[in-house]
């Protein structure tokens, strides 16, 4: 059994040495939190990058994403080729008063439209206009951090080796045809070459001396 009173103590020893430290207070909103870079505040849109999948609406678990599209026919690249359709975005909104920031749709979206923004200053005074339209979500897109840099030890992404192939071959293409390009100069200003010294400049029909051939 302890002794009587010792909780107290214990208490009040520890209010002691908070009273004497300094407190430490943020000065919000003047001075701005420094937040972690995986913050999850709000999700920006970009808008070039969706192409109505509709993938991020159906995953959502809490169904807080509203999306609106019609098609449009968009003539053919060539003559002969035929018309294709294509889905073009009329609505994208988010209503952040039911989204739980799990980020399934940032994670689902194939093409890169959605990202996390570490903006966290929307409060609303009305509940619903936490329902925020596609304008809204791509200022916030402003806001998001760049991408974390690539550990220098890691593989190089398959895209950019395929690009970064493509463009040596096409370089060594080109230095080939400039070579031979340089070549063929090079012939052609030869001592027995049409620009060369040796060069005659008879008209058809004849040799160097004049005699008819």
């Amino acid at each position: 059994m302890g002794i009587p009173g010792s909780g107290l103590a214990k208490g009040l020893a520890v209010t002691l040495r908070t009273m004497t430290r300094k407190s430490h207070t943020a000065q919000y909103p003047d001075a701005q939190p420094e937040l972690p870079p995986r913050t999850r505040g709000v999700i920006g849109l970009f808008e070039e990058n969706c192409t109505v999948c509709m993938l991020c609406a159906r995953e959502c678990p809490d169904w807080c994403i509203y999306i609106d599209s019609h098609k449009e026919t968009v003539p053919p690249a060539a003559p002969g080729g035929r018309e294709r359709s294509r889905n073009v975005l009329d609505r994208f909104a988010i209503d952040f008063a039911l989204c739980m920031y799990c980020g399934i749709c940032i994670e689902v979206c194939p093409f890169d439209a959605l990202f996390w923004s570490p903006e966290f200053e929307y409060a609303e005074e009305d509940i619903r206009d936490l329902t925020h339209e596609r304008d809204k979500l791509r200022e916030w897109m402003w806001t998001v951090p760049a991408p974390p840099a690539l550990d220098p030890r890691a593989e190089e992404p398959k895209e950019i080796g395929a690009a970064r192939k493509a463009a040596d071959k096409l370089a060594a293409a080109e230095a080939a045809a400039a070579a031979e390009a340089e070549r063929t100069s090079d012939a052609s200003d030869g001592p027995n070459g049409p620009n060369g010294p040796n060069a005659t400049n008879e008209p058809n029909g004849t040799d160097g001396n004049g005699a008819a051939t």
